[in-house]
């Protein structure tokens, strides 16, 4: 079969019915109306008992706030509960009991602590690099302390990187250092769409496997639905690629498919690795308009930090095998001998597991607000805050901090593009400033931080991404490409219209009315 072969035979598929049919909107109001034929339903065929149903219903919507205020899950997804509880209590309540059960999710859960376990001191920190940092007042030490309870993060020194301000100026040097393997190339990445992008690293990835290098594919199962046909795997291990789909969507109902593989990680031979938001699609670098202007952003590194990612695709590559992970995992975690040329700063990369108790994503970028003196500049797609980090954007911003987001100006999705702006008024009102980017969609999952700090990765400013996805970044400190960084910003923010409050009574009444609306669901979007 040739390489031509894979798209004749992935058929296109109508992307835009079937993202309304599985969105988790269309879920929710679907069941929402199921909920109220039932009680419809009750009152008709069992309108003698009503008021007994009725005393039943108070009793046991109590009983389920009592349980609610009880429960450790964060107090914004406990008034959403609470919300649908009252309306439905029944129903409501065994939504709760199915994601509260982790029931499809177990066995998962346990594979992912047993990796993370096994796999806990497979890297070594460098010698001197914590010492260096002890007392120097940035607490980046103190955070390296805390991403090593959830899994195994050393701080590196001297790592080479680079900033990529947009999806197409990352493509060619990704397609350049494609062609350079030698050993192996992991790909792992939340989306891969037919076209040109994915095909031109598809004919490299052929040749390469064709060479012996071990070339492997780890995708989201959403892509099955939308963007990729269901045999696709098959597809590329008749190409010699070795391929996974993670979490691939069954005929039955699990709590495991609320949780996706939103990372995209590029990893060539141990040596070279890119993180960030881009996906392996068209829009991506703009060969094709969705919405405007698709502006995204991505780090290149080389060095010994690359290791880490390495470790990183290795565990999710693993997470349905039971096998011995340090044996298989050490020949790729091997110390190539690879020194960059150009070397300065400090350089983090780390991952965040929905299955456990820390919201890594969460607690970085609210460690980089907290610790702030000069500003903190955010690029977010999405913005929908659960309580500690609007708290920590506002009370930033109370304090002197410059804090300004770069949020899209055109939505890919308009019910979470209501939801960001039901934020609006209290961020503006305590100083925060927002922009809307004009010619399109905002992409990028950046902060930058007093010029000496910044955070480039996948992880979103909404609940998906801080409680629900298997998510990873790359933190920078002191590294020369942050004043890149940050200059991206400042020019971005010449393309961009300021929300004020003045501006805020002119906005559409749409977005007024469903992000009010849609804020009782907020959590679960």
């Amino acid at each position: 079969m040739g390489n031509s072969d894979i798209y004749r035979l992935a058929k296109p598929m109508k992307k835009g019915l079937l993202r309304l049919i599985f969105s988790r909107f269309l879920i929710i109001v679907l069941l929402l109306f199921l909920q109220v034929g039932i009680l419809f339903a009750i009152f008709w065929w069992l309108g003698e008992y009503v008021p007994h149903f009725q005393v039943f219903r108070f009793l046991f919507s109590a009983a389920m706030v009592i349980y609610l205020f009880n429960n450790s899950m964060d107090s914004a997804a406990k008034l959403t509960w609470m919300f649908l509880i009252a309306i439905m209590p029944i129903p409501g309540a065994a939504f709760l009991l199915f994601t509260q059960t982790n029931l499809g999710h177990r066995t998962l859960k346990r594979r992912v602590e047993e990796l993370v376990s096994e796999t806990k001191d497979l890297l070594d920190q460098p010698e001197g690099v914590r010492e260096e940092l002890e007392n120097d007042g940035s607490g980046t030490d103190d955070l390296g302390t805390y991403l090593n309870l959830s899994g195994c993060f050393p701080i590196y020194r001297n790592e080479e990187v680079t900033y990529f301000p947009t999806g197409e100026s990352s493509f060619g040097p990704m397609l350049e250092e494609l062609k350079k393997a030698e050993h192996f190339i992991f790909l792992e990445y939340f989306i891969i769409e037919e076209g040109f992008m994915w095909s031109e690293v598809l004919k490299i990835l052929v040749e390469k496997a064709k060479a012996g290098v071990d070339v492997r594919v780890l995708y989201d199962g959403f892509c099955e639905m939308a963007t990729l046909p269901m045999n696709y795997r098959t597809l590329l291990e008749q190409q010699g690629i070795k391929a996974k789909v993670f979490a691939p969507v069954r005929p039955f109902v699990s709590s495991h498919y609320n949780y996706r593989d939103h990372r995209k990680i590029l990893v060539i031979d141990g040596k070279v690795a890119f993180n960030g938001g881009v996906n392996l699609a068209d829009e991506y670098i703009n060969r094709k308009k969705r919405f405007g202007y698709w502006k995204d952003a991505s780090v290149m590194l080389r060095g010994s930090a690359v290791r880490s990612f390495t470790l990183m695709f290795l565990q999710m590559w693993c997470i349905d095998e039971e096998e011995n992970s340090e044996t298989s995992f050490l020949p790729y975690l091997e110390k190539t001998g690879f020194s960059p040329e150009k070397t300065n700063g400090y350089v983090i990369p780390y991952a965040d597991c929905p299955l456990d108790a820390e919201k890594v994503g969460e607690n970085v970028y609210m460690d980089i607000l907290n610790r702030a003196t000069d500003y903190v500049h955010i690029f977010t797609p999405y913005l929908i805050l659960d309580g500690e980090m609007q708290a920590s954007l506002q009370y930033a911003a109370k304090r002197g901090v410059d804090v300004k987001l770069i949020l899209p100006g055109i939505p890919d999705k308009k019910m979470a593009y209501a939801l960001a702006k039901s934020h609006y008024r209290a961020l503006l009102e305590s100083g925060v400033k927002i922009y809307e980017y004009s010619p399109g969609f905002v992409h990028s999952k950046v902060f930058v931080c007093d010029d000496i700090k910044a955070v480039v990765g996948t992880i979103n400013l909404d609940y998906r991404s801080l409680y629900h996805h298997f998510e990873c970044a790359t933190y920078l400190y002191r590294c020369s490409c942050i004043s890149e960084i940050e200059q991206d910003f400042r020019n971005s923010l010449q393309e961009c219209r300021e929300v004020t409050l003045d501006s805020l009574p002119n906005e559409k009444r749409f977005y007024k009315i469903m992000g009010r609306l849609m804020k009782f669901i907020a959590p679960l979007m």
